[in-house]
């Protein structure tokens, strides 16, 4: 397993190491003790998610307040997303700044996104499902959405302003709006 540092270093990119052969591939996608070692922390996983997205489907940005704050380690075993991790710890020197990933079954690479960040993706294939593990249940009242196309944030989404949204990712604010006590210290 490689890890590498995105340009906001607590987000990694994980890629397994995939034994392939003209029968197929054969790979771990997850092992608890490489993956603490690869990002230097204990990390306990409590849930397992699994989403089915049409091209188009845009999610996010989503976060959990404490005590229910996530983090997650996301993988795509179908299709193709572009996954993104902004930054929301008032503290940090990167606050409001943001990485993206193209993540696929075909390059099978994964995103380790700590808690103190929102989350979302766009899939950019005909249909993507998208696999992800948390380290805190899903708590609906901690639950919190940031614009997907917040101007002071600007993620790139890949130049498609065409997206499909959930009435909640319609209705999110802008980082901007946010009161010190939805966000990350």
């Amino acid at each position: 397993m490689k890890a590498t540092p995105t340009a906001i270093p607590e987000v990694m990119i994980i890629e397994p190491d995939v034994f392939g052969d003209d029968r197929g591939f054969f790979f771990e996608s997850f092992n608890q003790k490489k993956f603490e070692a690869a990002i230097g922390r204990k990390v306990n996983f409590v849930q397992d998610n699994h989403s089915k997205s049409v091209k188009g489907v845009l999610r996010g940005l989503h976060y959990q307040l404490p005590p229910h704050a996530q983090g997650k380690l996301v993988r795509v075993v179908q299709g193709e997303v572009f996954d993104v991790a902004v930054d929301i710890r008032k503290s940090s020197l990167t606050f409001g700044q943001w990485v993206g990933q193209v993540l696929s079954a075909e390059n099978k690479r994964q995103m380790w996104i700590p808690a103190g960040f929102a989350h979302g993706f766009l899939t950019l294939s005909e249909q993507a499902e998208f696999l992800y593990k948390t380290t805190d249940y899903y708590a609906p009242r901690a639950e919190r959405s940031i614009r997907w196309d917040d101007p002071d944030i600007e993620v790139s989404w890949g130049g498609s302003d065409n997206v499909t949204l959930s009435d909640k990712d319609l209705q999110a604010p802008l980082l901007k709006h946010l009161s010190d006590k939805e966000l990350f210290n």
